[in-house]
């Protein structure tokens, strides 16, 4: 049996207001192949979008990888390597008894990713002049600049009601 690609990976997120208008960005970097991925959303927020940067990333791998992510999110970072995800889904979603965790529908496609490969995270301090975190943070704000957003449907729906009165 082969080993298993080792690939390199850059995300990031952005959001113009928190919540508002966002995007994420990502540079992959496997031997001399690079792509880059981007999205924007008309409604969202920058936690989202740091998730889901991870989440595109690592769904756009056609097979099991070696990986070494790095983020400049430590809620993300944090969220795996400290095991707060795992707990958070292992309790039904919920921070403690009274808390629920936030963004669980990402979380849990991340957890079911990060079970699919072999994935080292690594956080790289944001705005340091490291090459492919800059260009993923350029890549994450274009996005969220650009025209046609999509919707984050899960965020807008929560959205749509917190705001309807209680009945």
């Amino acid at each position: 049996m082969a080993s298993e690609k080792q690939v390199t990976i850059y995300t990031d997120g952005a959001c113009e207001g928190n919540p508002g208008p966002g995007g994420y960005g990502v540079v992959l970097l496997f031997g001399d192949a690079r792509r880059e991925l981007s999205e924007g959303y008309r409604l969202t927020t920058n936690n989202r979008m740091e998730l889901l940067a991870v989440i595109r990333a690592l769904e756009a791998l056609k097979e099991r990888c070696r990986v070494t992510l790095h983020s400049d999110s430590r809620y993300v970072i944090d969220g795996i390597e400290k095991g707060w995800a795992a707990r958070w889904r292992a309790n039904g979603w919920k921070r403690n008894k009274r808390e629920a965790a936030i963004n669980p529908d990402l979380w849990g496609r991340l957890l079911d990713l990060c079970d699919a490969h072999e994935v080292d995270f690594k956080w790289v301090r944001g705005h340091s002049g490291v090459p492919e975190n800059e260009r993923c943070d350029r890549l994450a704000v274009e996005a969220a600049r650009g025209e046609n957003l999509q919707a984050d449907e899960v965020y807008e729906a929560g959205a749509r009601s917190a705001r309807r009165p209680m009945m």
